[in-house]
């Protein structure tokens, strides 16, 4: 058995402005005023709408996070944001290494300084990796799995494993409203849990399962051993469906 606590993460991507963000929050704080016992939650809306999430959130039990950082602290960075900058709007939590962010060219090194950035600016970091459609066909999911895994927590240190979660996100599930069957989710899960062992506690490492987690497909992800929570796209934008899938975890 093990205790980790699940964690249910709303990546907005790039939706919302400041008005619709606190609207948002309003309708999720009426819908759970508190949250279920045994489960957490982190919010991750666009960097304009970080300081009023944090803001609206203030008093609930659930963090706010942002969407990436740089990997500099400071300085000639133009159209870059630091993580001492999310950090100061309220955020406590990053999502890093997003299949949507390495289609743009982020590469393995640029996730794995980021990751350090992250822990030395006070975040916890949400970690994407993922396979695409083509490398699950030609059976190179372990194969893509290691690398972006061994390159991302090569910068953590085995006292920080509690800070960090790895989010496994198959690319052809994500805004497709295809979801992998909960025994692909819980064999990649487990086969990630298995990798971060060589270099992390694996047994206190969280991972989630994200793409097109919907109200109907949490429950039976959730039931899996190895999946210790879901990152939401598109449904995390509904306050009223988010709701529901924290409640499947708790």
């Amino acid at each position: 058995m093990h205790d980790r606590l699940p964690l249910i993460a709303g990546n907005w991507k790039m939706h919302k402005t400041p008005a619709e963000a606190r609207e948002w929050c309003a309708g999720f704080r009426s819908r759970l005023p508190s949250l279920p016992p045994g489960v957490e939650v982190a919010v991750c809306p666009p960097f304009t709408a970080l300081e009023p999430v944090s803001s609206a959130l203030r008093g609930h039990p659930a963090w706010v996070a942002a969407q990436t950082i740089s990997d500099q602290p400071s300085g000639p960075h133009t159209g870059e944001i630091s993580g001492s900058m999310v950090f100061s709007c309220g955020a406590r939590g990053v999502i890093l290494g997003h299949s949507e962010r390495r289609a743009m060219g982020e590469t393995d090194a640029m996730v794995a300084a980021r990751v350090r950035a992250a822990l030395d600016a006070g975040l916890r970091p949400i970690i994407c990796i993922g396979e695409s459609l083509a490398e699950r066909e030609e059976e190179v999911t372990l194969h893509v799995l290691t690398t972006q895994l061994t390159a991302a927590i090569a910068v953590v240190r085995p006292s920080e494993v509690d800070r960090v979660v790895i989010a496994y996100e198959p690319i052809w599930a994500i805004g497709t409203g295809r979801s992998a069957t909960p025994e692909m989710a819980q064999e990649s899960t487990a086969a990630i849990r298995e990798l971060a062992r060589k270099r992390l506690d694996a047994n206190r490492l969280r991972i989630l399962y994200g793409g097109s987690v919907t109200p109907a497909t949490a429950r039976q992800l959730l039931v899996s051993p190895d999946i210790d929570g879901a990152l939401v796209g598109g449904a995390s934008l509904d306050p009223e469906s988010f709701a529901m899938i924290v409640e499947a975890a708790g």
